[in-house]
């Protein structure tokens, strides 16, 4: 039994679905889920087991930001042998390109936390979604999206939500970042240390350049199109 999860062996299944929200994975297991049982409530941090289309699946909420997240990836992966971690989360867009609602299928992951410099003692590691997932995710998406535009490439994991120096993040978007949330980074370098899978597909929730959003309900509880692709993509070779 993990110390901030609490399941027991065999509670989880191989494929985790990771919003940060935990009232959203909750919303998830109600509405995709079918017979979806809570294994953990430890924190409020709830999470849930069901199936999908017959394929046994989890749903876990990772909180926010890549401290909250590498708790309970590197729980779910060491403790629990999850070889496919999704998250399924919002971001921000950063180019004009973008809408509120659009879904972001993200690559790779920037960032301006010091975790990885610390792990590879000041060497820049470059976190990157697993080719096969991103693939998947992508031809799911023809079919899955919705109304909502997909748009594949660099997001930036941030470490402050009120940022001193947001000037520094809008030069990202010169060099083809797309939007800002703030867990991948820490998610493709965990998945890559336990030989795993992952990859993170999140919906726009917020428009840096507009000033447009959504409320906390919409973003709680209408993303619906990326858990689709998030789960056509988990499952896509079966």
């Amino acid at each position: 039994m993990s110390t901030h999860i609490g399941a027991q062996p065999g509670d989880i299944a191989p494929v985790v679905l990771m919003p940060g929200d935990p009232l959203r994975a909750r919303w998830i297991a109600e509405n995709f889920l079918d017979d979806a049982r809570c294994y953990s409530e430890v924190r409020g941090m709830y999470g849930y087991t069901g199936t999908w289309r017959g394929h046994r699946v989890s749903v876990q909420g990772s909180g926010m930001g890549q401290p909250s997240l590498a708790i309970y990836a590197n729980e779910l992966m060491s403790e629990y042998d999850v070889t496919t971690l999704i998250r399924v989360g919002s971001c921000g867009a950063l180019s004009e390109k973008l809408a509120v609602r659009d879904i972001v299928i993200a690559s790779g992951a920037c960032t301006d936390s010091s975790m990885n410099r610390i792990r590879f003692e000041g060497l820049d590691y470059a976190p990157v979604a697993d080719f096969g997932l991103l693939r998947a995710a992508h031809d799911a998406s023809t079919s899955l999206a919705g109304d909502a535009a997909v748009h594949v490439g660099l997001i930036f994991s941030g470490d402050s939500f009120y940022s001193p120096r947001p000037e520094l993040v809008g030069r990202m978007v010169e060099y083809g970042v797309l939007a800002v949330e703030m867990e991948a980074s820490a998610l493709y370098t965990l998945a890559a240390k336990h030989g795993a899978r992952a990859l993170a597909v999140c919906t726009v929730s917020d428009h840096i350049v507009t000033g447009e959003e959504t409320t906390s309900q919409e973003r709680e509880q209408t993303f619906g199109a990326m858990i689709e692709i998030a789960l056509g993509a988990a499952f896509s070779r079966d």
